[in-house]
This record gives structure tokens, C-alpha cells and sequence, in this order.
């Protein structure tokens, strides 16, 4: 579900990934979450923004985190 909302476009924010194409980084609603604000209020203050895309962005970084890495012996 997440590849369909979290976009990366070297046009757009320098290629971070964006949600859905438009000018809302993922790390800007993972600092406002960071925040203490809800998605609900989240969602409110940006109106582009669906519920749906909240959720894609928490999949996508907990992704980005749970990577494995090798280490070289």
C-alpha cells in the first residue's frame, strides 16, 4: 500500500520521498508525529493529506529502519 503513496521524484523535494507527488516529505509527517500531534490533527492542518497516507508513512519508515545489515567479515 505504502508504494502507492510514498513517491520519490528528483523533481520534487530533491527526490526525498513525498506522499502521493505532492510537497509533504515523509520525514515532515514523522516530525510532526514525533511531535505529539495525531494523525487526525495531522490530516486537518494539511488537507492534501488522507489518513491512509499517514499510515503508508509509518510502514515505509518502520521499513527504512528494519533493513538488514551485513557485516563484513
Amino acid at each position: 500500500m505504502h508504494t502507492e503513496r510514498i513517491t520519490s521524484n528528483p523533481e520534487i523535494c530533491g527526490g526525498k520521498p513525498c506522499i502521493r507527488g505532492l510537497r509533504i516529505r515523509v520525514s515532515d509527517v514523522l516530525e510532526l508525529l514525533a511531535s505529539g500531534l495525531r494523525p487526525e490533527q495531522i490530516v486537518e492542518e494539511l488537507p492534501d493529506l488522507e489518513p491512509e497516507d499517514i499510515i503508508a508513512v509509518l510502514r515505509y519508515a518502520s521499513e527504512q529502519v528494519n533493513h538488514v545489515v551485513l557485516k563484513a567479515a
